[in-house]
């Protein structure tokens, strides 16, 4: 095998819109750590490597398609890094009491919805069917990602910002309508295709 042949896939694996895939994976733990850790230093270095996870779930995507660096790698982890993010820091949350009561509920949807569309979306990949991404989903995703920001600062944003955390309570919830109506909008398409196939 010469030697282009074997930089090749090498390329495509360690190109920067992966490396972003890949550091937003390990942020997840470490995000989850000093939140369980506690404490007002451990919530704000939290959300500083948060922040720059979420700038790299918009920053892989437009850096792949603008470099002409897209990958089957990338398409496979973009979305897995997306999902343990939002699901591991909401269980983390909730595990600390920043959300509590009927709050939780909307944590609750966000997640279902995540392993249902996952499921739909694995059907659909057999019947070689893809659904495309809506604007609303879009909305889904921005307003989830602004809720948990809020989240992560709770009670510590909220000495400086007053109602930090009811804001980003605000926005989990605005998050999850938006959930339960893409969760539908996927649900009928893949109710669809079993009916065709039937």
């Amino acid at each position: 095998m010469t030697n282009s042949a074997q930089m090749a896939p090498r390329s495509k694996v360690w190109n920067v819109p992966n490396i972003l895939t890949y550091g937003r994976i390990v942020a997840v733990p470490v995000v989850a750590c000093l939140l369980l850790w506690g404490g007002d230093p451990a919530r704000w270095v939290a959300l500083g490597i948060y922040i720059i996870a979420a700038i790299t779930d918009f920053l892989d995507g437009y850096l792949a398609r603008k470099w002409q660096q897209q990958s089957a790698l990338g398409r496979m982890l973009d979305p897995i890094a997306d999902k343990v993010l939002v699901s591991v820091i909401l269980l983390v949350l909730a595990a600390d009491g920043v959300l509590d009561g009927g709050h939780i509920w909307a944590a609750i949807i966000i997640l279902a919805r995540e392993v249902l569309v996952s499921g739909l979306r694995e059907f659909l990949g057999e019947l070689r069917v893809s659904v495309p991404v809506t604007q609303i989903a879009k909305w889904k995703t921005t307003a989830q990602l602004l809720a948990i920001g809020f989240l992560i600062a709770g009670p510590t944003g909220d000495r400086f910002i007053p109602h930090t955390t009811q804001v980003g309570i605000l926005f989990l919830w605005v998050a999850a309508a938006l959930t339960l109506y893409t969760g539908y909008d996927y649900f009928r398409a893949g109710l669809r295709h079993v009916v065709d196939e039937e």
